[in-house]
């Protein structure tokens, strides 16, 4: 059987021009068939979306008015009240006068889930941790119905001019926008109601929209992701307040759909801080893994979900729900440990005191 599989994941990186260690991790994943059809979603481009803004206009309106433009176009789907698909338009979507002035983004379908995961409210303390091009900001912004502050953070300076822009367009009024690495930013803020980690990834969800992910990424570039998202996620987590009426959230997401970068990363921040997966409330998707490989991971990693370009017709993703139940750092066996033979050394010390009087 091994040697079919090598055979097989040779035949599969030749055709669809992957780099072999890429297809291996594919067929861990998914059962021969599956992986075929994961590779063949990849050579097909998803459909166009775009989301309504809210804070310029209703879904209804901007449909007639697209429409009367020759635009074919229909709702994602029942699970988005704000979501269009385009079939077919005789003008550039990204060129339209709605566009212009701000009724819509351009938008994946599975970057609308995390936010709509995070489910910000009104008056809220919200940060968007990695914000360009603000597709995402933007979508908290409206579900706060510009209310609250909402911290636009972006640790790339070249990409705040397009998170700007579009911060403008949208008719965004309760943004600050922001150019800190991730990992800096506790210095900066606490005691947030919730926080948006769409983590910078391999991409291995997006290969449609960049093929060049198929021969430039390794094993090891992933492995580096997952090292930057782990420091990111745990960051996230201290920024929020387990105390916080409306929140203690983060979600944590990523366009990739490797075990390494997704409940890895969820499983890691579990041991270290205090916090726990909750249910996305998400409408569908798989459930994330509890076992990979060799690997087990903790029983509520169930609660995450990811997506698939073969199964539900967008870009890969993840997405995972963290509560935040208590302040402070998670501490290991061995610093508890030596806590308890520290308070054993002070008892003694009180008897030799006990002794002397």
């Amino acid at each position: 059987r091994s040697e079919y599989m090598a055979r097989l994941a040779d035949d599969m990186a030749n055709f669809f021009g992957y780099v072999p260690e890429l297809i291996e991790l594919f067929l861990e994943m998914f059962n021969p068939a599956e992986a075929m059809e994961f590779l063949e979603s990849n050579e097909a481009p998803r459909p166009v979306t775009i989301r309504t803004n809210t804070l310029r206009t209703k879904r209804r309106d901007l449909t007639q008015a697209l429409t009367k433009r020759g635009v074919h176009l229909d709702s994602v789907g029942t699970w988005s009240k704000v979501g269009l698909k385009i079939y077919e338009s005789q003008v550039p979507i990204g060129a339209t006068p709605e566009y212009l002035a701000g009724h819509y983004m351009l938008q994946s379908a599975s970057s609308f889930l995390p936010v709509m995961a995070l489910a910000p409210t009104e008056g809220e303390f919200v940060i968007d941790m990695c914000a360009a091009p603000g597709g995402k900001t933007t979508y908290l912004a409206a579900l706060m119905r510009n209310t609250g502050t909402l911290i636009a953070n972006d640790g790339n300076r070249k990409r705040l001019t397009s998170l700007i822009s579009n911060l403008h367009r949208m008719g965004v009024k309760n943004a600050i926008v922001c150019n800190e690495d991730g990992r800096k930013l506790p210095k900066r803020f606490n005691k947030v109601d919730k926080i948006l980690l769409d983590a910078p990834c391999s991409g291995m969800g997006v290969i449609a929209r960049d093929p060049s992910v198929k021969l430039q990424r390794s094993i090891k570039d992933i492995q580096r992701s997952a090292h930057l998202q782990k420091q990111l996620l745990l960051s996230a987590i201290d920024m929020v307040d387990a105390h916080s009426k409306t929140g203690g959230v983060v979600v944590y997401s990523t366009c990739s759909i490797t075990v390494f970068e997704n409940e890895e990363v969820v499983d890691y921040a579990l041991n270290k801080r205090y916090v726990k997966v909750v249910s996305t409330s998400l409408p569908f998707g798989r459930d994330g893994f509890i076992r990979y490989g060799s690997k087990r991971f903790h029983p509520s990693l169930k609660l995450t979900k990811r997506y698939y370009p073969h199964v539900h017709n967008m870009d890969g993703f993840y997405v995972a729900r963290l509560k935040k139940y208590a302040n402070g750092v998670k501490k290991t066996e061995v610093e508890e440990e030596e806590d308890d033979d520290e308070d054993d050394d002070d008892d003694d010390d009180d008897d030799d005191d006990d002794d002397d009087d």
